[in-house]
């Protein structure tokens, strides 16, 4: 169930933010969910808990952008500051440290922890 609820909102969020996403995207979004709900259920603070999901769905995004972003046309962060080879930047890391802490207690909830 995690897998399909990250599989359609990583690129919902996409495309309300850019106006575009990429079929990648969800397979990147399917495997974030389920790694963040694997790390719902660790007992670590919910800081702890955001600061790893966010590392973990930027490591994602690198790994995806080196294999089929090589020619920037899915996205392109090379003009925005902190940016490592334009496929991740530290805005978008942090961003996703923030959204992590959301979808943790979303499945923390749900788990009924």
């Amino acid at each position: 169930m995690s897998f399909f609820l990250g599989a359609l909102g990583y690129p919902l969020i996409e495309l309300v933010w850019r106006g575009r996403t990429h079929p990648t995207m969800a397979l990147a979004g399917g495997l974030s969910a389920v790694l963040l709900r694997r790390l719902s259920k660790a007992d670590r603070p919910i800081w702890r808990q955001a600061l790893l999901g966010g590392l973990m769905i930027t490591g994602i995004e690198y790994a995806f952008g080196r294999i089929w972003n090589r020619r920037y046309r899915i996205w392109d962060y090379r003009r925005t500051p902190a940016n490592l080879r334009g496929q991740i930047c530290l805005p978008f890391s942090l961003a996703w440290c923030v959204l992590s802490a959301a979808v943790i207690r979303l499945f923390r909830w749900w788990d009924g922890r």
